[in-house]
């Protein structure tokens, strides 16, 4: 392995164990092999490039072609031009992208959005200097059918009709003679979303489309490997650049997701739990009846996938969407720093803005609100660090007020305290910081108000935006929690270090009356053991440690008894592999909830027990062991069972 941003295995929403696919670096050196990333080498600011075409940002809110009498009528170039994800400020990238015949390149390209029943034409001029291998665009959808080479200079034609309705995309690949595949990766900025809606229906102002997409090179003479213009894109454009969403309290939001990359992406809602209409492969989608529907604060995004996400949000102020993978909402200039020299190289008010892939969402009031006035249960938290805990590096934690570990001082538990709340129970939760640098509280899977969901310089709502936390100051977060579930809460600042190296802690929240009984709850929190220090080699790889544990002792369970796993994932950049086995074969669990919310019937089933989930995810299970004797429950972040974690589980 080459890149520790890397173990970006695949997961899905269902509890299933599914083949990896290549962790980050194994995938970014594959890319460049297939010559797309490799063919256009960093920011060509050369007078050659002064007066290549500008490629613009595609919001995906106009559709191309002209359509009439239901026939989409499209032309489109393939061209070379300069992209700014970063803003026209700074150095472009020299890169191929489509346009509209006459009209200006597009990353990502131009939508195609038509009723039902449509039959869509296209013609494609080819005007780069290589043979463009095209995906999409004929009478098979997305990447499953043979591709149609298009000559340089040459001119062809598709036809297609539009058939079902959902979310799938056209793909252009860049031949390169002599490599095999080189036609049929996801990298790169030739690709475009294609739409198709129900016959009848009207697209409303909530329908979004949000196109995935990402370019990079391997530089060797960076930390992480990556060139310094290495980036992630939503609809062509990187946080701070990408577009901040304007609507109105309670208005009802479709948004579309498209990952036109080879990275997985668990994409995360602050504020709101969204509901999940549609999964999609790109071959075809499938819209989910409304009793099969489930609610998430994060979902996987896997490469060449689609995901329909329904939401409304019911409170006003400034919210972000964003990839749960830290790396990938982190600005490459601080990726590429060593840790130890983030700081200083950046300056503290660096390490906590984020970049790439994040939308800002800001959410104008309708109506007012009522203000909470019941009295509000204290909580005491304290975030405490040390030098030389991981290395060089420091180990952070949350230490709950009044607890043993806080009169302590040398104290760092893992992980931090379980919250246990009351489903409708105000609190007022008093954040300390006694760390060596700034922090923040993001409490993830909370309904809660704008201004305490975490963000610093975002969170709010006109001039009340959320400080960070000074070193040696403190914050006091209030909100009263609306559901009962399982939610964590983490660091906000300097993420990539701060989460790796111990600032995370999992929420309960109970339903009122009801009271919390550790023998019977068991929190499962999966995290890393310190930072990723180097993003390399294989030895930088910080181990995955449970409940704070690299080697987690033998637990018990009683036959008969049922209990409820609450997993929780919050490694920085890992998908994670479990399994509860006896002998070779899983045992049978029940899901019963995902990210704090009930399952529907359908999904809220007896099952094996084994699950692939990604970071920022959360898995409820029931289970009841039948019989004494010996299990296993296995953890891992690659596909093999021999690099797992193995820790023993004795049922009396």
């Amino acid at each position: 392995m080459s890149r520790a941003t890397a173990v970006l295995a695949a997961a899905t929403s269902a509890a299933l164990l599914l083949p990896a696919p290549p962790r980050y670096g194994q995938a970014v050196a594959g890319v460049a092999q297939q010559g797309e990333a490799q063919a256009h080498r960093g920011p060509l600011a050369s007078p050659a490039n002064a007066n290549a075409p500008r490629i613009v940002p595609n919001d995906n809110r106009r559709p191309a072609g002209r359509l009439e009498n239901g026939v989409l009528t499209l032309r489109l170039e393939a061209r070379e031009g300069m992209w700014h994800p970063h803003g026209y400020d700074r150095d472009g990238i020299r890169i191929g992208a489509f346009a509209e015949e006459g009209g200006p390149l597009q990353i990502p390209g131009p939508l195609v959005r038509v009723p039902a029943g449509t039959e869509v034409r296209t013609t494609l001029r080819n005007s780069l200097d290589r043979t463009l291998a095209v995906f999409g665009l004929g009478t098979e959808r997305g990447l499953s059918g043979d591709s149609v080479l298009v000559q340089p200079n040459q001119i062809a034609e598709f036809r297609f009709v539009a058939d079902q309705p959902g979310s799938s995309y056209y793909v252009g690949r860049r031949k390169q003679e002599g490599v095999p595949g080189a036609d049929a990766g996801l990298t790169g900025s030739l690709h475009g979303a294609i739409i198709v809606d129900p016959t009848g229906t009207t697209v409303a102002g909530g329908d979004r489309v949000f196109v995935i997409s990402s370019w990079f090179t391997i530089d060797t003479d960076n930390f992480s490997h990556l060139s310094s213009d290495a980036v992630l894109t939503v609809n062509g454009l990187a946080w701070p650049h990408t577009e901040v969403v304007e609507v109105t309290q309670g208005d009802t939001l479709e948004w579309r997701w498209i990952n036109l990359t080879v990275l997985q992406h668990p994409m995360h809602l602050h504020g709101f739990h969204f509901r999940v209409d549609a999964r999609g492969d790109g071959v075809r989608d499938t819209l989910y009846a409304p009793e099969r529907r489930w609610l998430a604060v994060t979902e996987h995004v896997a490469p060449g996938n689609t995901v329909t996400t329904v939401w409304s949000p019911d409170r006003p102020g400034n919210w972000i969407f964003h990839c749960h993978m830290l790396s990938h909402m982190t600005p490459i200039e601080i990726i590429n720093s060593p840790l130890a020299q983030r700081g200083a190289a950046h300056g503290h008010d660096a390490l906590h803005q984020m970049g790439m892939l994040v939308v800002g969402i800001r959410v104008k009031p309708s109506g007012s609100r009522a203000e909470e006035t019941r009295e509000r249960r204290p909580i005491r938290l304290l975030i405490r660090s040390r030098s030389g805990v991981y290395g060089e590096n420091p180990g952070y934690a949350y230490v709950l007020g009044g607890s043993p570990e806080e009169r302590d001082r040398d104290a760092l538990p893992l992980p931090g305290p379980t919250l246990v709340l009351e489903k409708g129970q105000p609190v007022a939760i008093n954040v300390v910081n006694h760390s060596h640098e700034p922090a923040a509280v993001h409490w993830h899977g909370i309904e809660l108000e704008s201004y305490p969901d975490g963000v610093p310089g975002w969170s709010g709502e006109g001039d009340r935006i959320l400080p960070s936390i000074p070193a040696g100051d403190s914050l006091t977060i209030r909100f009263t929690p609306p559901r009962a579930g399982t939610f964590m809460y983490h660091s906000h600042f300097n993420e990539m270090q701060q989460i790796s190296s111990g600032l995370y802690g999992p929420i309960v929240v109970l339903e009122p009356g009801r009271r919390f009984n550790p023998e019977a709850d068991r929190v499962l929190v999966f995290s890393d053991g310190g930072p990723w220090t180097d993003f390399t080699l294989d030895s930088s790889v910080p181990p995955t440690y449970l409940n704070g544990r690299a080697e987690p002792e033998l637990f018990h369970l009683r036959a008969g008894t049922t209990y409820r796993f609450r997993l929780v994932n919050i490694l920085t950049e890992s998908t994670l592999r479990v399994a509860l086995l006896r002998g070779e074969e899983p045992v049978q669990w029940r899901a019963i909830a995902k990210d704090g919310a009930d399952l529907p019937p359908w999904l809220a089933t007896f099952r094996p027990a084994r699950l692939t989930f990604l970071p920022g995810e959360i898995h409820d299970f029931e289970f009841t062991p039948a019989a004494q004797g010996d299990l296993v429950l296995g953890f891992g972040k690659g596909p093999q069972w021999n690099t797992w974690t193995r820790v023993s589980v004795r049922v009396h």
